[in-house]
C-alpha cells in the first residue's frame, strides 16, 4: 500500500520580480537572486507564512546573480552567471573569490556551499544565446581560498544540489534529463568534498535519447530544478514545468505536493523559525514568457508544519509483508 499524498496550497507573499532563484534561509530571512534586475534580495517574513514579506536589496551583482550560500564567517557567496565567477559580499563590497570560465563553457548557475566553505557550482552546459548547444558538463568545485576544479562529470544541466544529513551523499538535479542523481561524498582533511561513483536516485519519465531541450520540455513530466532537503533526508523538488513542488521520501516515493497555481516553482528553500515554511521561487512555466523583459516572478510560501515528521510506518500483520 502506497502512502497517501498530501496536498498543501502555497500563498504569494511578494511579487513583481524578473526571475527569482537560489533561495537560502539565513538568520531569519530568505535570500534570493533576481536574475534580470541583477540583485540579491532578502525577504523578512510577516507574522505567519501567508502574510506579505518585507523586501530589501542586499547587493547588486554584475553578470546576473544565481546560486547563493553562506561562508563560515557569515559572508554571502554569490555566483555571477555570465562572468562565470564566485563573488563574496561582506556587507560593504563585492570581491571575487574565483573565476572559472576556463573550466566550463556554459553559463554558471546554482550552488551549494558546505559547512567548511567549499562551493559546488552547476552550469547550463550551453549559453543563453545558443539553446540548441546543450552538452554534458560537470560541477565546479571552489575552495575557500579560490582554487577551482571539476567534479562529477557527465551531467546534463546540473542545477539544484543538497547534501544528506550525514553529509555522505550529494543529490543533484539534472534538469533536461528529468532526473536527480546521487554521489557518495568523502571529505579531505581541509574539508574538500570528493565525489564517488554516480547513480540515478530519481528518474522522471523517459529522457530523450540525445540532448534536446525542446523535446525534454515537451515530453518529460518533471524538469527538476531547485532542491531542498529536510532533517529526515526527504527531498523537495521544484520543477520548471507544472504547478507545484514535490516532496519525495529517501527512496524517491512521492509523499506530498505544494501547489502554486498558474506558476511553476523553479527553486525551493525550507525556512521559518522552526523549519515549518517552504518558500518557492515561482515564474511562468519554462518557455512561456521572456523573464528578461517581464516582472511576473512571485515568491510563494507554504506552511509545511504538518509534514515535518515522516508518517509512521504501517505495522506488519502476522505472516504478511509490510506493503
Amino acid at each position: 500500500m502506497r502512502p497517501s499524498v498530501t496536498t498543501v496550497h502555497a500563498t504569494p507573499v511578494a511579487s513583481g520580480f524578473t526571475f527569482l532563484e537560489g533561495p537560502r534561509w539565513h538568520n531569519g530571512e530568505l535570500f534570493a537572486s533576481d536574475f534580470y534586475s541583477g540583485r540579491v534580495l532578502a525577504f523578512r517574513p510577516g507574522r505567519s507564512p501567508d502574510t506579505g514579506h518585507e523586501v530589501r536589496t542586499v547587493c547588486e551583482v554584475p553578470g546576473r546573480p544565481s546560486g547563493l550560500g553562506f561562508a563560515p564567517d557569515g559572508s554571502l557567496l554569490v555566483v555571477s552567471m555570465l562572468e562565470r565567477a564566485l563573488l563574496r559580499w561582506d556587507g560593504r563590497a563585492l570581491t571575487t573569490v574565483a573565476r572559472f570560465g576556463h573550466l566550463i563553457d556554459g553559463v554558471a548557475n546554482d550552488m551549494l556551499v558546505t559547512e567548511s566553505g567549499w562551493a559546488l557550482i552547476g552550469n547550463f552546459g550551453n549559453t543563453d544565446a545558443e539553446p540548441d548547444s546543450l552538452r554534458e558538463t560537470a560541477l565546479v568545485r571552489v575552495s575557500p581560498d579560490g582554487r577551482a576544479d571539476l567534479q562529477g562529470h557527465g551531467l546534463v544541466f546540473p542545477n539544484g544540489m543538497v547534501l544528506t544529513a550525514d553529509r555522505r551523499r550529494l543529490l543533484v538535479a539534472e534538469t533536461f534529463a528529468g532526473r536527480v542523481s546521487s554521489w557518495p561524498v568523502t571529505w579531505s582533511g581541509d574539508g574538500a568534498p570528493m565525489l564517488g561513483e554516480r547513480r540515478v536516485w530519481k528518474q522522471f519519465g523517459c529522457p530523450p535519447g540525445h540532448l534536446d531541450i525542446e523535446r525534454a520540455t515537451r515530453e518529460l513530466p518533471v524538469l527538476p530544478d531547485g532542491l531542498a532537503i529536510d532533517a529526515h533526508d526527504r527531498v523537495w523538488v521544484a520543477s520548471s514545468i507544472g504547478h507545484g513542488a514535490r516532496l519525495l521520501a529517501p527512496d524517491g516515493t512521492l509523499l506530498a505536493r505544494v501547489e502554486t497555481g498558474g506558476l511553476s516553482p523553479y527553486a525551493v528553500a525550507i525556512g521559518g523559525a522552526d523549519q515549518s515554511v517552504l518558500h518557492l521561487c515561482c515564474s511562468p512555466p519554462l518557455g512561456t514568457v521572456d523573464p528578461a523583459v517581464t516582472t511576473e516572478s512571485v515568491l510563494y510560501a507554504a506552511d509545511i508544519s504538518a509534514l515535518r515528521r515522516p508518517a509512521p510506518r504501517a505495522s506488519r500483520a502476522p505472516g504478511k509483508e509490510t506493503p
